[in-house]
């Protein structure tokens, strides 16, 4: 019941590009990596410890076999032997497509699923690159079949320029899109329901136009405009700050200069670290991790506390 890590699972991606591998040194073998899933117990993409004497078991064979220590007893109360998380880096060297996700009961109803609300925390940005987050305005359903049809989606959509450590929560069935030239860091509900709606017209590497959802979609959209989705949280050091606090995870970032120690006694759940800047030795009561810019560690619900040993480092705490 030591911190653990895993390894990446690396997602070729028609819009991405090679930061992934040169930054973070991510195994990649293509200059198109777009994601890499740091903790995932989707069906075909589970994860698998990388350190210490549990190297090689899958996160689905720990939480079988350890269960309500290693995630939480309220956690599997709610959620069963299922990881309810999944953790991702994400590099856009291209757009990518315009989409959203359908929230629980449709998701349930479809495609045997959760949905998928999510947060993006962003990495890094080149100057002027953008998000898609929802509409410019409110719309109408036969507004939007309209401009599917005419080609003028894009003049509905709301933008937003970014920059380093913007962060945004994105509920489900919001319209969205990740823009060329950003390197984020992804916290969502574990699922892999996506409902493409418009991709620029690109082909994939065999020609072809990739699939859209515009059906499917139809009746997931949330057509209102929200200004819902910008996070506003303290950039306090060296201590606890709230990004995110939401049914399905909840989100501190810790900009530390020097050790931390918290008591995590009466947490019931797991923890994890992103760690997006410098780095640190996590221990908790079982043992201890080095972690990096760019690495993600899982630490087990039965930890009475957890330490954090830095000169300097910015973790994204995510807990349930």
């Amino acid at each position: 019941m030591y911190p653990l890590k895993f390894n990446p699972i690396m997602k070729d991606r028609l819009w991405g590009g090679e930061k992934l591998k040169h930054l973070f040194n991510k195994p990649s073998e293509t200059d198109t990596t777009g994601e890499s899933w740091e903790l995932s117990a989707v069906k075909g993409d589970v994860s698998i410890v990388s350190n210490g004497e549990l190297k090689g078991t899958s996160l689905q064979a720990l939480i079988d076999e350890y269960g309500p220590s290693l995630l939480g007893e309220s956690v599997i109360a709610r959620f069963g032997n299922e990881f309810p998380i999944l953790i991702k880096f994400i590099d856009a060297k291209q757009d990518l497509s315009i989409q959203l996700h359908p929230h629980d009961d449709l998701a349930k109803e479809r495609h045997d699923s959760f949905g998928k609300t999510e947060m993006w925390y962003i990495m890094d940005a080149d100057p002027g690159s953008k998000l898609i987050v929802g509409f410019n305005k409110d719309v109408e359903k036969e507004e939007y079949k309209k401009s599917l049809e005419e080609n003028t989606l894009l003049d509905l959509l709301n933008y937003e320029e970014v920059t380093s450590g913007d962060t945004f929560f994105i509920n489900t069935g919001k319209i969205h899109a990740i823009g060329a030239g950003v390197m984020l860091a992804e916290i969502q509900q574990t699922s892999d329901i996506t409902y493409r709606v418009f991709d620029f017209n690109r082909k994939d590497k065999e020609g072809n136009l990739r699939e859209l959802h515009t059906e499917l979609a139809l009746d997931a959209i949330d057509y209102k405009k929200k200004d819902d989705f910008k996070v506003n949280y303290s950039f306090a050091k060296d201590q606890v700050n709230q990004m995110v606090d939401c049914p399905y995870f909840k989100t501190n970032i810790l900009d530390l200069t020097t050790d931390l120690t918290q008591d995590t006694s009466n947490r019931d759940s797991f923890t994890i670290y992103m760690c997006v800047e410098g780095s640190a030795v996590v221990a908790n009561d079982y043992g201890d991790v080095h972690l990096q810019k760019g690495e993600t560690i899982l630490v087990p619900a039965v930890s009475k506390s957890v330490s954090i040993a830095t000169k300097g480092v910015k973790l994204l705490e995510v807990t349930i």
